[in-house]
């Protein structure tokens, strides 16, 4: 196998110009000294958005089309195999792998000049690799997705994803953020080009784009990259106003027990506050619910679980001391008051009694 050499010996270098996620950047592929004394010059990198300037890199799975401008007969296609290499004519296997396609054009080129007179040619991308993109922190379901042209929207806006995935399209098949993510930090993670296992990472803000449209911050996904979003203490003031975005998941299940008037299981919106929980159950009845003790029973990611009380306060907004926002499965209880408590006492001690009396009654009727 023909790998790029980046550390061999007597060598020429071929600088390819590529760029970075944090702007210009030159990226450089040595070619055997043997090889012609062809020699490129880094030329200026455009005034691009910095998170959207990156090169892509060849991996297993793309298609390539080889065209040759003088033996059209070595023209065809070309696929990078599982290990990172490809089949070439007169060459045999050339490794490919972490290689953007005018550095993958400039290596062929030296290699071929040791066979060709006339070794001009084009690598040509014509079937792109499925992107495999791992997402981790505070989504709804972290872990490893493979992302294409065309996905459906696992969040509140049930509407198809077509076009090249980006930051938010991959946020969204993981079901959307959690009541707990800083959309002011979530960090991107990129590989850089070549054989070494280089990583790049850039730090973006989701609530500008929500709020703003600042889609600079929403950049193309590229495979292998890593999206992680940042747990914040706090629920951030704009919680609320999140549940209704793309970026939240379509609805949540909460039970809602004790003394409300249709206890049970609720669906309700995203981010939905702990009193308006209530409310959709029918509200507490009036004089047997305790409205100074709700209690919110969670499950936590890792096994465990919360009991938190508040005071239930029809006119308090959303916040996370006094009127939390939800997360899914969380149970809400609204528990007796103090003369609900006794009135059921009573009721259970006096029901045998009453019963008792009704059967001495119906003897003496018996009797008589």
């Amino acid at each position: 196998m023909i790998c790029p050499p980046l550390r061999r010996a007597r060598a020429i270098v071929i600088a390819g110009l590529t760029t970075s996620l944090f702007g210009g950047v030159v990226e450089s592929v040595v070619v055997p000294a043997a090889a012609a004394p062809l020699r490129m010059q880094p030329t200026a990198s455009p005034a691009l958005p910095a998170l959207q300037n990156d090169a892509y890199l060849l991996g297993p799975g793309d298609g390539l089309e080889l065209k040759f401008f003088t033996a059209t007969e070595l023209s065809g296609p070309v696929e990078v195999l599982s290990d990172g290499s490809a089949s070439l004519p007169l060459l045999g296997s050339v490794r490919l792998l972490g290689l953007t396609l005018s550095q993958a054009n400039l290596w062929l080129e030296a290699l071929y000049r040791l066979q060709l007179l006339r070794p001009e040619l084009q690598l040509s991308l014509v079937r792109p690799r499925p992107l495999r993109v791992a997402l981790v922190g505070e989504v709804e379901r972290p872990g490893l997705y493979t992302l294409s042209t065309s996905e459906t929207s696992n969040t509140e806006a049930k509407v198809s994803i077509t076009g090249l995935p980006t930051v938010v399209d991959a946020i969204q098949k993981a079901g959307g953020i959690t009541p707990l993510a800083d959309l002011r930090a979530v960090v991107l993670q990129r590989r850089l080009p070549g054989e070494t296992a280089g990583f790049k990472r850039a730090r973006l803000d989701l609530l500008a784009l929500v709020r703003e449209g600042d889609q600079q911050q929403n950049p193309l996904l590229f495979d292998g990259d890593t999206i992680r979003v940042d747990r914040t203490l706090e629920p951030v003031a704009e919680a609320i106003e999140l549940a209704s975005t793309t970026l939240s998941p379509s609805t949540i299940q909460v039970n809602v027990v004790g003394e409300v008037v249709r206890p049970g299981s609720v669906s309700l919106p995203a981010n939905t506050p702990l009193v308006q929980a209530v409310l959709a159950a029918g509200g507490p009845n009036s004089w047997r619910a305790n409205k100074g003790q709700v209690e919110l029973v969670r499950i936590n990611r890792n096994g465990s679980a919360s009991r938190e009380r508040f005071k239930l306060d029809l006119g308090q907004g959303a916040s996370n001391s006094k009127n939390p926002p939800l997360r899914d499965g969380d149970t809400v209880l609204v528990n007796r008051s103090g003369f609900a408590a006794a009135s059921d006492a009573i009721t259970a001690v006096g029901a045998p009694l009453t019963s008792l009396a009704n059967i001495f009654a119906l003897i003496r009727l018996l009797n008589n």
